[in-house]
């Protein structure tokens, strides 16, 4: 009966990461979908050789997560740019306003968590518009920088997002908080794999219950190879975005 038990149980581990694996499949293989079919691109790097990197948060739910990855970043004197969902910054509005004051960036997250790419171009702007009015309603923020929800894009999602005088930001090296891996994978991962010029993804909604967790020693160890954190808009500033 126990060797029954143990047996299942390496079962179920192997299902579970076989679960993870197909995930991760299926997110990179929909990006490289998208990435060959549409001409229009998002911005999803800087190449640069000056050592400067951008950290970014996105936001669409809960308020449990985000202070404390304020306070991490602020103990550290790091600088980054936030992407907030409509919804999320008119329930939420004093956790928005912080984020400001703590000298952040502000984007947009969209309104409702959907793929653009789903919908037209009016409706798309409409989308836009409500999530920038109530952003600049709450921190008096005017918004134009955008993450798309899910990342999604396409030739009329960026056309329509442009249209409104917005910049799609994508990212280069994703930190995998989303999947709540492990503390040790998501760190280790941001830190092997980070290079001059990156935008980082990761994650401050209340889904993600490790990021917080492995912020630390990703900021302790990418400040110890010598990388600057910068805000989304000041690394476009630099030669070669795209």
């Amino acid at each position: 009966m126990n060797r029954f038990i143990g047996f299942y149980h390496i079962q179920l581990k192997t299902k579970y990461l076989l679960i993870g694996l197909v995930a991760l499949m299926l997110v990179g293989s929909s990006a490289m979908y998208v990435q060959g079919y549409n001409k229009q691109k998002p911005i999803f790097e800087v190449k640069t050789s000056e050592p400067k990197i951008a950290l970014t948060f996105d936001i669409s739910w809960g308020n449990k997560t985000p202070l404390p990855v304020l306070d991490i970043l602020k103990a550290n004197d790091i600088r980054c740019t936030f992407f907030l969902s409509g919804p999320w910054v008119k329930q939420y509005p004093e956790i928005a306003k912080r984020i400001l004051e703590d000298g952040h960036e502000i984007g947009s997250h969209g309104y409702r968590h959907i793929n653009l790419s789903t919908i037209g171009h009016e409706e798309i702007v409409s989308e836009l518009s409500k999530a920038h009015e109530i952003i600049k309603d709450v921190t008096g923020v005017e918004a134009n920088l955008i993450r798309t929800p899910n990342g999604d894009y396409s030739n009329t999602v960026i056309d329509a997002i442009q249209s409104q005088n917005y910049k799609v930001i994508q990212w280069s090296l994703d930190s995998l908080d989303w999947m709540n891996p492990g503390i040790n994978t998501i760190s280790s991962r941001v830190i092997s794999k980070c290079k001059a010029g990156d935008i980082i993804l990761m994650h401050a909604s209340d889904t993600c219950k490790q990021t917080d967790q492995a912020l630390p020693e990703i900021l302790k160890e990418l400040k110890a190879k010598g990388f600057e954190f910068v805000k989304v808009s000041e690394l476009l500033n630099l030669e070669g975005a795209n």
